[in-house]
């Protein structure tokens, strides 16, 4: 029987340990999750304070680390955080997509160097990158090689697709605004068989989805998810796949609230966004370039959005009306919030702020 829009919305919010804090440790728990959004450093710090009972940030610094978990560019071209063993996988998978997403663009086309002079060049880039190098110092190796070929420049396709990872370098959230980049360590995969493994890795964190849902997800071609379709044993729901021991919850499962950080991958993960953002809320919610700002859960689907202010509380806006056991209760985690955000940056994704402005506020509170 396919399941019904509800129950999709509670098999995710299970998946995505969003039912209710779970105890396990940061690897464990990005395994479980697949992959986070990282583009802005605090991200994967705020979605596992939303998931793990008791998180410790300093775990996740050290995961990041000892490279237990990576930060690299992956699914959809952005930055994600995944377990060591899901990004050999991964950016095998990814690798013709990455690739195409540079050396088919314009900008490169415009250099006055050839794919095959960039492929040359990433050989030397992966040795010099056994340690962790700064963008400078990476720009200079490129340059002493084949000079100046304009505007981005060649390591802007080589850092998307070469397999590199960025290193920690420090500040509150474990990345700053200056990242170093490594060399990860890789072996020869089969690449259809590593597509097939991601797919079956997403619909472990986000299924029961479609073949559009996986589109979404990766910009994988989707003749080529089929292919990859064809080596995995799946259950299937009408038009939905998923996993043998995926786990679909009652419909009228509780979901408690939560403040959910920028760009949480659960919002992005489905070509039906509706899944998680009524449709009245998506353009409000993630603007033109794709920015997806923090929002707050109620039921289970996006309800408002949250914000630091400059004094340390914490604002929240409710898109529609919520009653007072609602606001009771975002109110508890908001406070909670304030506490996990005060020690590392308590104005967190305050450079979006832009974004409030005309924002359909229907109430509006402030802990």
């Amino acid at each position: 029987m396919t399941p019904t829009p509800r129950q999709l919305n509670r098999a995710t919010l299970d998946r995505q340990l969003l039912l209710r804090r779970e105890p396990v440790d940061v690897p464990g728990a990005v395994e479980r999750v697949v992959a986070i959004q990282a583009q802005e450093p605090a991200s994967p710090y705020i979605a596992l304070w939303n998931r793990v009972a008791g998180f410790d940030p300093a775990a996740l610094d050290e995961a990041f680390t000892s490279g237990a978990v990576r930060k690299a560019s992956l699914m959809r071209i952005t930055l994600h955080a995944v377990t060591a063993a899901d990004h050999a996988v991964f950016h095998h998978a990814m690798l013709p997509v990455l690739r195409a997403s540079r050396l088919y663009d314009k900008r490169f086309k415009a250099m006055d160097i050839t794919v095959e002079q960039a492929d040359a060049l990433l050989e030397h880039l992966l040795e010099f990158a056994a340690v962790p190098r700064a963008k400078a110092e990476i720009e200079e190796l490129l340059h002493a090689h084949v000079g100046d070929v304009g505007q981005p420049g060649v390591w802007w396709a080589l850092r998307t697709y070469g397999g590199l990872v960025h290193a920690p370098t420090g500040g509150p959230w474990s990345f700053g605004q200056r990242p170093s980049y490594l060399a990860a360590p890789a072996e020869p995969r089969e690449r259809l068989e590593c597509v097939a493994e991601l797919v079956r890795r997403y619909l472990t964190g986000f299924g029961p989805a479609t073949v559009a849902d996986v589109n979404q997800f990766t910009m994988l071609p989707r003749t080529t998810i089929r292919e990859a379709l064809e080596l995995l044993e799946l259950e299937r729901y009408g038009e939905y796949l998923d996993v043998p021991d995926g786990t679909i919850p009652d419909r009228d499962t509780l979901a408690p609230p939560r403040l959910m950080a920028m760009w949480d991958s659960t919002l992005l993960a489905y070509a039906d966004r509706g899944r998680i953002i009524p449709p009245e809320y998506r353009r409000v919610v993630i603007g033109n370039n794709g920015d997806t700002l923090p929002t707050l859960l109620v039921d289970g689907y996006v309800a408002g959005v949250w914000r630091p202010l400059a004094d340390g509380t914490i604002e929240m806006t409710a898109f529609h009306a919520l009653n007072d056991d609602q606001w009771a209760a975002l109110a508890v985690e908001a406070s909670e919030m304030r506490k996990f955000l005060g020690d590392r940056e308590p104005q967190v994704y305050r450079r979006y702020a832009r974004w409030w402005s005309g924002l359909p506020a229907h109430d509006v509170r402030i802990v």
